[in-house]
């Protein structure tokens, strides 16, 4: 529908609503609406892929299925591709950290086209076997909803920001029946700050996404009904804190080093052939890879743990069948990350939440199971499990309350509080000191893009330096003469010249402050060249630069402007006045 009759629609309602209805029911209300769209989507994309997985395992006879599964995945990418290409123009931003971009630089509006591409190539993705969860597309179409809801309905940019959150919490409340978990993931993941008022709109999106889950979806994924935890096991907590810590940083290593990887290649079907084969072989060596992985979790929290090697290679050596489950489980546990990341890149679309609770309950299986082996102590296995999945969540994204509450609320496990609290937060503290962003925004924070450590610095890292380069200044060349310079001083409204030669880069810099002197020397004014009088700058901006660290270094060496150089090349100046101009006025929109 046209944007001009959508308005003209709403335009009685919305002056309706400004004469009756403060603003404070009124963003309850659209915590509502958002709450019960994102809550549909997310039982939508879940039941679909699920009853769709159905029927592919129907069609193919039980002998033929290990061939199938690894053949499946190419299908799904190159779906994923092609309703990309020529659906979405080759546009499909991936994952949480675009949504945390649109909130930083683009005042928490995000495209439309989100609405429906991210549920699109997910479900083709994950329903033939792409590795990857659904978390994260789920989450983004919440975002898209919360914010197109608030641009629609004329919301400021601040609650349209917390819309975003309320969509994101719905999401991940709706798949996980999680209500809870959905707040604490919107508020560590992608919201930066929230006042406490705030929380109340998160909580009813949360809640009534929750709601719609339980009328509509079967249940949450993991069952687990525990009663108690020995006080003895406390090492053993600690020590499987350090190793998911370990694993966390493994994952988001080989995840950003596989991306770089895959950058290099332009050609989208080269990624599709090359990463589908890989990705089947995989699955086909270690059948667990084949999908989200939540069937995994939940036999080993069952105790079926010898289900494992159902369908692999490895079947044939039953007969060691300690041995065998242990070695397909550290496979897949080690694999995983390389199999999303394949995933991801080639084409298909998916996220590293649930790859992160399934090489959680993997490692936290095969810790305990390793311990119980040993004869050290015996140790309850579906436990570590269950903390396994918190610890590498905690560390993967950098979001240990959700972690907590989340494990607690999907598996029953509240008698386990204890152990998830030391788990978490051990494992978050561990990855944070070698990883210090999370997965979500560890390239955001590369950019200069992300601060979340508090509000001054977020709001520094939303300023884009290339907005505020001056370009005003007139550049000199160094064989001007002192007498064409007199000439420039006097057409100028600045006091301060670059110095550049004909290719345009930096050669120094002329202040009128430090050659007045020579002003009034008119014997020297065609034998003293600019070069003679040109100084080297105090320092020097690139665009990439991160704010903070720009306004820091003005601060160092007491500069009120500094050049900007661009490629090698002049760009303009950058100035002290023009950053704190800039910091108002963007405190100024995040307070409206």
């Amino acid at each position: 529908m046209p944007k001009n009759v959508i308005h003209r629609l709403l335009g009685p309602l919305l002056l309706w609503r400004l004469r009756y209805v403060n603003d404070r029911v009124y963003l309850i209300v659209l915590s509502i609406v958002v709450g019960l769209l994102a809550g549909l989507a997310a039982v939508l994309l879940k039941n679909s892929v699920h009853i769709s997985q159905e029927l592919i395992f129907a069609w193919v006879p039980e002998q033929y299925r290990v061939f199938a599964l690894s053949l499946y995945p190419i299908i799904g990418i190159s779906l994923s591709v092609l309703f990309t290409r020529y659906v979405l123009g080759g546009k499909l931003s991936r994952g949480v950290g675009p949504i945390v971009y649109n909130i930083a630089r683009q005042g928490s509006i995000v495209p439309r086209s989100k609405l429906y591409s991210q549920m699109v190539t997910s479900f083709l993705t994950v329903t033939f076997g792409g590795s990857a969860g659904l978390e994260a597309p789920i989450s983004v179409t919440g975002s898209a909803i919360g914010s197109n809801v608030g641009r629609i309905l004329r919301v400021g940019r601040r609650e349209r920001r917390l819309l975003v959150g309320c969509g994101a919490a719905a999401g991940v409340a709706a798949i996980f029946n999680s209500p809870i978990a959905g707040v604490l993931f919107a508020v560590e993941a992608i919201l930066s700050e929230l006042s406490a008022p705030f929380f109340i709109p998160l909580l009813i999106s949360s809640a009534t996404a929750t709601v719609v889950s339980k009328l509509l979806y079967a249940g949450q994924p993991f069952v687990l009904i525990t009663t108690a935890w020995p006080v003895e096991a406390i090492p053993f907590y600690l020590m499987l804190a350090l190793f998911t810590a370990l694993l966390s940083v493994y994952m988001i290593r080989v995840y950003f080093l596989a991306e770089r990887l895959y950058e290099r290649w332009p050609n989208p079907f080269r990624k599709i052939v090359v990463g589908g084969v890989a990705l089947g072989l995989l699955v086909f060596i270690f059948p667990p890879l084949y999908g989200e992985g939540y069937n995994i979790v939940q036999l080993l929290l069952s105790g079926q743990s010898e289900r494992l090697v159902d369908g692999s290679l490895f079947a044939v050596y039953r007969d060691d069948s300690v041995l065998l489950v242990l070695l397909v489980a550290i496979g897949s546990m080690l694999l995983k990350v390389v199999a999303t990341t394949i995933t991801v890149g080639s084409g298909g679309n998916g996220g590293m939440f649930g790859s992160s609770l399934f090489v959680g309950a993997l490692a936290g299986f095969v810790y305990a199971r390793v311990i119980n082996l040993s004869g050290m102590a015996p140790v309850p296995e579906v436990h570590f499990i269950v903390l396994g999945m918190a610890g590498m969540l905690a560390g993967v994204v950098h979001a240990p309350l959700t972690a907590i509450f989340l494990i607690a609320e999907i598996t029953g496990g509240y008698a386990l509080f204890v152990p998830l609290m030391a788990v978490t937060s051990c494992s978050y503290l561990v990855t944070k000191y070698f990883e210090p962003y999370s997965v979500y925004t560890r390239k955001l924070a590369k950019q200069g893009i992300y601060m979340h450590q508090d509000r001054d610095r977020g709001l520094l890292s939303q300023l884009d330096l290339h907005h505020l380069i001056q370009n005003d200044f007139v550049p000199v060349r160094p064989e001007n003469t002192l007498g064409e310079l007199v000439d420039i001083f006097r057409h100028a409204t600045r006091n301060l010249f670059p110095v550049v030669n004909e290719q345009g880069e930096l050669l120094g810099i002329v202040s009128l402050d430090t050659v007045r002197d020579a002003l009034f020397d008119d014997d020297h004014y065609t034998t003293t060249l600019v070069a003679d009088l040109m100084t080297q700058p105090p320092a020097i901006v690139n665009p990439d630069d991160m704010m903070l660290d720009t306004l820091r270094c003005m601060e160092q060496v007491g500069a009120w402007a500094l050049p900007v150089v661009e490629n090698g090349r002049y760009a303009g100046f950058l100035l002290k006045s023009a950053i704190l101009a800039a910091y108002r006025r963007q405190l100024l929109k995040e307070s409206d």
